[in-house]
């Protein structure tokens, strides 16, 4: 029984991977096929572990989602106990992907490829409301971890829009939120 479900595990694990490369290639458009080829699984494999393809795109996200929280908690300093800490986290999971040049900047790639997959838009809200959550007990100011996600998050698909991204601008802007987030109160007073 362990063994199955060991198995299961790993064949979903296949998939989602091999559907992120392929629908970051080719768009929420690819098939199945595609993806089952990709996967080195039949089609019925595939199907046999997500029902469609739209089921298949939904995990997708929810996978992704969790990938990048993981990464971010990951990050986390153990020794950093000072508000801000989760949002530290976050800027340095975020730039770590950004600057590792194997990688293309795959979550704000997919995310923004599956957000017309029925039920994303739902994954997205619930992860938005979980970061909020967090974010709110990390203690840092509401106004600092806004702006400083917020500029994470833009940083992340700039490259995108420029063509590419330099590393010295991204470690000086990592600097720059970082600064940012050891510091406690509004930035401005509104």
């Amino acid at each position: 029984m362990q063994d199955r479900e060991r198995d299961t595990a790993r064949t979903r694990r296949v998939v989602l991977d091999a559907a992120a490369k392929v629908v970051g290639t080719h768009g929420s458009g690819a098939s199945v096929d595609a993806i089952a080829r990709a996967a080195g699984v039949s089609k019925g494999g595939l199907l046999h572990h997500f029902r469609s393809r739209d089921q298949l795109l939904l995990a997708l996200a929810e996978d992704l989602a969790e990938q990048f929280a993981a990464a971010v908690y990951a990050a986390v300093d153990p020794r950093d106990h000072a508000p801000g800490r989760l949002v530290r986290g976050y800027v340095n999971a975020t730039f770590d992907d950004l600057l590792d040049e194997s990688r293309v900047p795959e979550q704000a790639v997919l995310a923004a490829t599956l957000s017309n997959v029925p039920g994303v838009a739902e994954v997205l809200r619930r992860d938005k409301q979980r970061w909020k959550e967090a974010f709110d007990a990390d203690k840092l100011h509401p106004q600092r971890v806004l702006l400083i996600t917020r500029a994470a998050d833009g940083a992340a698909i700039a490259g995108l829009y420029e063509g590419g991204s330099d590393p010295g601008e991204l470690e000086h802007a990592r600097r720059l939120l970082l600064a940012l987030s050891r510091h406690d109160g509004p930035l401005l007073d509104l």
